[in-house]
């Protein structure tokens, strides 16, 4: 049985804000990620999405 986190707790783990998580989340770049009434839940083993705002040279 999958096992989920909040968007907060996504946040704090990953190191970035809780409205990013939801961003990322409306965007459907978490794998796995869907909304539960107002809250979004996400699986426990997904990896933080790369950040498409930085680009390498």
């Amino acid at each position: 049985m999958l096992e989920y986190i909040s968007a907060p707790e996504a946040a704090k783990k990953w190191g970035i804000s809780e409205r990013r998580v939801q961003k990322l989340c409306e965007e459907n770049r978490i794998p796995g990620a869907f909304k539960f009434s107002r809250m979004w839940l996400i699986p426990t083993d997904a990896e933080k999405p790369k950040d498409m705002r930085i680009k390498n040279r």
